[in-house]
């Protein structure tokens, strides 16, 4: 795959929207992500339930009976990251985390955000977080400074006062997708010359890539997976992701660059399925 140049870029408007996980068994996630995250029912059709906050949907959870977690050193999803309104907002879900016994697999400051990392019943990364202000975030010769430091916990916690748990709050989204891919090089090329991501950030084995100004909207990483196969078929994890490109022109931009390149399109009304190298399946609509 030849490098392309990066023109137009995608839009600052641009956003992750909803995503689609495979589990293995709806009943036990439903548990988790209504009980434990505090989402809400949207839809509900045969082996799927789509789940989100009060004011958009966010997750879409398909069963697969029996699907297992997903075998080490393949590609594929590396977290969710459901980002909340406020510092507030981040410490009564971790109160509650924390009420309810359920395992953190760790936290951290990443310096433009603050984040608590956990997995569902399946072994699917979620990243629950909270921005700092854009006029906080660290630069260095024009690229923004991240870092995973230890997380205030204690701070996070005291944010949160004595509001009550009321499930999570009606203003959370999607703020990025971490995915595992098996080479960077081979990422560069297909997310920023053909889609048109702007990087970041890099760290030793990882890209982060953004539209418009903020800190990431998608995270790449070959920590345990450069030169990995894609997952099984028969496994938990990513189904889909949505990227959202609210300007039809855009949209009409990026599908015109991607069949020039010779990249299959499936389209869906305005919206068009495209498959990176690594088979995670996007969907680009408005």
């Amino acid at each position: 795959m030849s490098s392309l140049a990066q023109h137009p870029p995608l839009p600052a408007t641009t956003g992750i929207g909803p995503v689609a996980l495979t589990v293995a068994d709806l009943a036990r996630s439903l548990s988790f992500y209504e009980d434990i995250l505090g989402l809400r029912r949207w839809e509900e059709r045969a082996g799927a339930v789509v789940l989100g906050s009060a004011r958009a949907p966010l997750l879409e959870i398909v069963e697969h009976p029996g699907a297992r977690p997903k075998p080490p050193g393949t590609t594929g999803l590396y977290h969710v990251a459901l980002l909340l309104p406020s510092r507030r907002d981040l410490g009564r879900l971790l109160r509650h985390l924390l009420e309810r016994g359920y395992p953190l697999a760790g936290a951290a400051d990443h310096l433009v955000s603050e984040a608590v990392y956990l997995a569902d019943p399946d072994r699917n990364g979620l990243e629950l977080s909270c921005d700092r202000p854009p006029e906080q975030w660290p630069r260095v010769n024009g690229r923004l400074r991240m870092a995973s430091d230890p997380l205030d916990l204690p701070g996070v916690l005291a944010a949160a006062e004595e509001a009550p748990w009321e499930g999570i709050a009606p203003e959370t989204r999607v703020g990025h997708l971490h995915l595992q891919v098996g080479d960077l090089t081979l990422a560069r090329r297909w997310y920023v010359d053909r889609i048109g991501f702007r990087i970041t950030a890099e760290l030793p084995g990882a890209l982060f890539l953004a539209a418009g100004s903020y800190h990431h909207h998608l995270g790449l990483n070959t920590w345990t997976s450069e030169h990995g196969p894609p997952p099984p078929g028969d496994t938990a994890g990513l189904r889909w992701f949505t990227l959202q490109v609210p300007e039809a022109t855009a949209r009409e931009a990026l599908a015109r660059r991607l069949s020039e390149a010779g990249v299959a399109l499936r389209w869906e009304g305005d919206a068009f399925w495209v498959q990176d190298p690594w088979g995670h399946q996007l969907v680009v609509r408005g």
